[in-house]
């Protein structure tokens, strides 16, 4: 063991070890109660014994499942049932504190709400997901869900999706990517595959209408996909089916400005800033996103304003009884509800092991999972790790397009998460 080791454990059980101040303390407190917070919050209290004392810290009456939002709006998944209330997802053994958090002190172990309340805790879990930063794209706010822009990263706005692409009539369809981390980095793609596969069967794609850039656009219907990066899916044995689809890709750009009204948007080069004016008929904006504000301003937050933990063992780099997981961290993968199932047991483990005084010797190895829907009824199901390395499920070629992915896709992985992940099963 290491000597950064064993003053870790050791400073963390002097912690441990400290009398309860008082109700508003308990052994673990969860800041977040989404995906990954309930999911970890069910595992730490499973079991007809188990009496660990567990507060999850979570403002909305409301949990939503988000990797159905593209089905929604390529019309292929009902809006409803991605929605369920927050108290059916709450383990009962959890206590649930209905409130805000806005600061963490983990010089005194404690974090503070937004109607002042201290909650103490001997360990934290930080599951608080990430922002959407609508203001981030001038005039996205005012113009989402009208003027044809729609996006698929709102329960209130999938909807709207399914709309816009359901009444498409012919022209220029756009479809968004902005810089930086995002949830599921494979989710503004598959909607403008859907799109385009629906926009084909409904006999208004001109394929002669995709040119060579925004100089050859011209006349006919054809999807557009604007991205800041230089590739359409960054594990290059999963990108090749995408390059298949006759998209238009605009790399090296990200939107900076929507002109509702005038069906015009901005886009900035993002090596030397210059500007470009695309005409749409459609939009599909994926909104810049980032960490929370309260998490950024922290002591916690790496220099990016993300939650800094060991990549491998989910434990905070300067607080050894803090953990996180999940999108708020600085985990070096994709942003996918699939990464957060193979972090939880991890995290779990390896906090169990701390609270006992023994050596964390779990380790996560970056796997995440992107199902790419690439048309109606086909997927390909994308699996690998931190350094990109294929870590496949199944015996067969995951990167050719399949029904059967669509089936787990839009069947079965629902299920998955409703009945094992937020009931710490899986």
């Amino acid at each position: 063991m290491s000597t950064r080791e064993a003053d870790l454990r050791i400073n963390a059980r002097a912690d441990a070890d400290r009398p309860t101040p008082g109700p508003n303390h308990h052994t673990v407190v969860i800041v977040g109660g989404g995906t990954a917070g309930i999911t970890v919050a069910a595992q730490l209290t499973r079991g007809l014994w188990n009496n660990t004392d567990v507060a999850v810290i979570e403002p909305s009456d409301r949990h939503f499942y988000q990797p159905a939002w593209t089905l929604v709006g390529g019309g292929a998944y009902r809006l409803e049932a991605t929605c369920r209330p927050e108290a059916a997802v709450m383990p009962a053994k959890v206590t649930w504190l209905k409130k805000a958090v806005t600061e963490f002190q983990p010089d005194h172990s404690c974090v503070v709400t937004a109607d002042g309340v201290k909650v103490g805790y001997d360990y934290l879990v930080v599951a608080a997901g990430l922002k959407i930063y609508w203001d981030k794209v001038a005039g996205l706010k005012e113009t989402i869900g009208r003027n044809n822009v729609c996006t698929n990263y709102s329960y209130d706005t999938a909807g709207y999706t399914w709309k816009c692409i359901r009444n498409f009539q012919g022209g220029t369809a756009i479809f968004t990517q902005p810089k930086g981390a995002i949830k599921c980095g494979g989710a503004p793609q598959k909607i403008c595959y859907l799109a385009e596969d629906y926009f084909r069967r409904k006999g208004i794609r001109n394929k002669a209408a995709c040119g060579a850039g925004p100089a050859t656009f011209g006349g006919g219907s054809f999807s557009c996909h604007c991205c800041p990066w230089q590739s359409p899916f960054w594990v290059a044995k999963y990108g090749r089916p995408a390059l298949s689809i006759a998209v238009e890709t605009i790399f090296g750009h990200h939107l900076v400005e929507i002109r509702g009204d005038a069906r015009e948007a901005v886009f900035e080069n993002v090596n030397n800033g210059e500007r470009m004016v695309m005409q749409f008929d459609m939009m599909h904006v994926t909104p810049p996103q980032g960490p929370p504000e309260f998490i950024a301003r922290s002591p916690l937050a790496d220099a990016h304003g993300w939650v800094d933990v060991d990549k491998y063992t989910l434990q905070h780099v300067r607080y050894p009884n803090v953990f996180a997981l999940g999108d708020c961290s600085n985990l070096p993968t994709s942003k996918t509800g699939a990464a957060v199932r193979k972090q939880a047991p991890v995290l779990v483990k390896n906090l169990r092991s701390l609270m006992a005084g023994r050596p964390l010797t779990a380790r996560y190895n970056g796997y995440t999972s992107c199902p790419l829907v690439t048309r109606y009824g086909r997927v390909v199901l994308a699996e690998f790790d931190y350094e990109g390395n294929p870590l496949e499920t199944f015996p067969f070629d995951q990167a050719k397009e399949r029904w059967t992915m669509w089936l787990l896709k839009k069947y079965l992985l629902p299920v998955l998460y409703w009945h094992g992940m937020l009931k710490g099963r899986a």
